[in-house]
């Protein structure tokens, strides 16, 4: 039996969701429903809906919100209407969208919600931030993204929260993306884009107010292998400016131990931008940031002291893949002995770029082993929930660095 593999990539399965979904709450009598309507676009004179779903074979169905409303407790539900990603305009389709693709975009905007001081870029792989960055233009934001891990970039979704223009869409051109989205696009960008004949260049105008979906709370549902469903209000992060940050502090004995220096401007607005990424990264997670753009991160590991190891190599491996393309405009793999050479000296003078990053953990610190991996290399900043028993023990070793810590006083895990 012979398999064309390649040729499983391009299928388009045609699912059999219906065209219309229900989910009613019942409680005491009373119904609250919400109905959902199932996306398509006309793709070559037809109605298509998704792709396929993770993987090719498995039918797929996007639906959307378009009526009902629901409250639990004091949170209310966001309302029809309100539409982000299932109401995206393809303005090329290349391959049409599957389900990775639309997730992709989806966490991006999670991300990019929270961003909203300036132009901000997410590139996306596997449901993970590659890279996130802030800066003075939407083009050069973008290029930090995307050369904040330049390997991971390859294939990846790219998701803007200002309109690209012609800068920005000859930057994004020169790399292969799988998806771009934005809330516009300027005159002649569409065309520069469409030189990558199987992007799919996707508008969403309500990206431009991005920011008023910060306090939107939505049911989020998750089905079991035997088709129970655990639904849980949808996370949403609550330290978000200087005011929410508290100084790091823990009782042991009744000895009071407290973090000995307060964190700078300049690292009170990385904890922030970091921690906010944080919220769009897969459990367990570490992630380093500096000046507005993530170093390193690592995603979905198992333990915290592996978990920051990886993101502290990451930072390493992405400093020098970012050089090698900045100035050889080549993968570090391919450059010659001499050029590496050069390149490794310059990495490890700067351990990776850590050098006056923060570090930042989606949870706490059962140890200070976890902690002593990012401080080792020169962090001088941590943001981590805490709560840990041996708080005490990781605050010592923030202070033996001379390094500062806050807490945020909330989980922030995704699954």
């Amino acid at each position: 039996m012979s398999h064309n593999l390649k040729q499983a990539y391009q299928t388009i399965v045609d699912d059999h969701f219906p065209e219309r979904m229900e989910i009613s709450f019942v409680s005491d009598g009373r119904r609250s429903t919400l109905v959902y309507e199932k996306v398509t676009w006309e793709i070559d004179g037809e109605r298509k809906g998704l792709r396929y779903g993770e993987n090719p074979g498995q039918e797929a169905a996007l639906y959307k919100l378009v009526n009902g409303n629901l409250t639990l407790g004091e949170v209310v539900t966001i309302a029809p209407g309100r539409y982000l990603v299932s109401d995206a305009e393809l303005l090329q389709f290349g391959k049409h969208p599957g389900k990775i693709n639309l997730t992709d975009v989806d966490n991006a905007l999670n991300i990019l919600r929270y961003l909203s001081s300036g132009p901000a870029a997410a590139v996306m792989k596997h449901n993970n931030p590659s890279g996130v960055a802030m800066a003075d233009t939407i083009e050069e934001a973008y290029i930090k993204a995307d050369l904040a891990d330049h390997i991971a970039a390859f294939g990846g979704c790219v998701a803007l929260n200002q309109p690209v223009d012609l800068a920005t869409a000859e930057a994004i051109a020169k790399q292969y993306a799988e998806v771009v989205v934005a809330p516009e696009y300027e005159e002649g960008t569409v065309a520069i884009l469409s030189g990558r004949k199987n992007l799919r260049i996707m508008r969403i105008g309500n990206i431009a107010r991005l920011h008023s979906f910060t306090s939107e709370r939505f049911v989020d549902f998750k089905s079991l292998i035997d088709g129970a469903i655990i639904a849980q209000v949808s996370f949403m992060p609550v330290t978000r400016t200087a005011e929410d940050l508290m100084l790091a502090e823990a009782v042991r004995k009744d000895t009071i131990y407290k973090v000995q220096r307060t964190p700078t401007e300049a690292e009170v607005q990385d904890m922030i931008f970091g921690w906010i990424v944080e919220a769009g990264v897969l459990s367990n997670s570490v992630l380093y940031v500096k000046d507005g753009v993530t170093l390193g991160i690592g995603a979905g590991e198992q333990d915290r002291v592996g978990v920051a190891v990886v993101a502290r190599d990451k930072a390493y491996r992405n400093m020098a893949e970012r050089l090698a393309y900045i100035r050889h405009q080549n993968a570090y793999r391919f450059l010659e002995a001499d050029a590496r050479a050069e390149i490794d000296g310059e990495v490890a003078a700067e351990n990776g770029g850590l050098k006056g990053a923060v570090m930042v953990s989606d949870g706490f610190f059962p140890f200070r082993d976890g902690v002593d991996v990012g401080l080792k290399e020169g962090v001088t900043a941590v943001i981590q929930p805490g709560g840990s028993l041996r708080d005490f023990e990781v605050i010592e070793a923030v202070n033996e660095y001379g390094a500062t810590m806050v807490f945020t006083g909330q989980r922030s895990f995704k699954h």
